[in-house]
């Protein structure tokens, strides 16, 4: 059995863009599946947790599943009331989320999002055994005996946690939804990849692009592939698109970044890698 694999349900930033433009890589926000061994682990429930849950009822099997929420802007925890599991009562779910503000839990937030006048129907309605873990980034989290998370905080307005998933001797780094700070890299992004044999990185902008949105919480493919060689990342993922960047563009930045570091993909909608 492959000891880990990464498949990517939901790929965007912001906002869905299902449109014709995107329909090659994708138009769902944020959701990666990661499989370690048989323990299922889910970061982040955009838009793209609606067609994994989906996945995961056919299977007729019963879900056991941690979700690790990079933070709780909407385009990152809206998949959550249309994730099918959530409405099996044999489900077992364990929520997890970091450094958010302190007068704020995950569990408050998704009852607040899933309430009049924003939502039909209630938190309740959820059948599903839930359960709601808040811990402050820089902890270890340990959701099996045999795999390890490691986190820090990311540069994002509200914060956002940066994750690193090691289960037999190799690691995957999960850091979205982070802005750089030229011309230092991040160290604690640095730390998260170093010798990971996957980097799934916020490429939202562009250089160029980057100046207009200081302070939006979003870095670019240019500083993917610097931290990516910075740190010995084997394998560099694009990620987070900017609902702007059509297919075609996303053709020619994902050819622009391989010509500088090869191991570099940009992330598309249904793609499993496998470690």
């Amino acid at each position: 059995m492959t000891d880990i694999s990464v498949h990517f349900w939901g790929i965007r930033g912001s906002v869905a863009c299902p449109e014709a433009a995107t329909a090659r890589y994708g138009g769902n926000t944020a959701c990666v599946e990661v499989r370690c061994g048989d323990h299922l682990l889910i970061f982040d429930a955009g838009t793209g947790l609606r067609p994994l849950g989906k996945s995961l009822v056919g299977t007729g099997s019963d879900t056991q599943a941690d979700i690790f929420f990079s933070h709780c802007h909407i385009d990152h925890i809206v998949g959550v009331p249309f994730f099918a599991p959530c409405y099996v009562p044999s489900s077992q779910l364990r929520l997890w989320a970091g450094n958010l503000l302190p007068e704020y839990r995950l569990e408050q937030i998704l009852r607040r999002m899933m309430a009049e006048p924003l939502f039909p129907i209630g938190f309740d309605t959820l059948k599903a055994h839930i359960e709601f873990h808040d811990f402050r980034a820089g902890d270890v989290l340990k959701p099996h005996a045999n795999v390890t998370l490691r986190t820090a905080p990311l540069n994002h307005p509200g914060r956002a946690t940066g994750y690193r998933v090691e289960y037999k001797n190799h690691a995957i780094a999960y850091v979205t939804d982070t802005e750089h700070r030229p011309p230092q890299m991040d160290r604690n992004v640095l730390w998260l990849a170093h010798g990971a044999d996957v980097m799934i990185y916020d490429c939202n902008f562009t250089e160029e692009e980057f100046p207009r949105y200081v302070g939006w919480g979003h870095s670019t493919w240019q500083e993917g592939v610097r931290i990516a060689e910075a740190a010995s990342v084997k394998t560099l993922v694009m990620f987070h698109h900017d609902p702007e960047h059509d297919d075609d563009f996303l053709d020619r930045i994902g050819a622009e970044a391989r010509k500088i570091y090869p191991s570099t993909i940009v992330a598309r909608e249904g793609e499993t890698l496998r470690v």
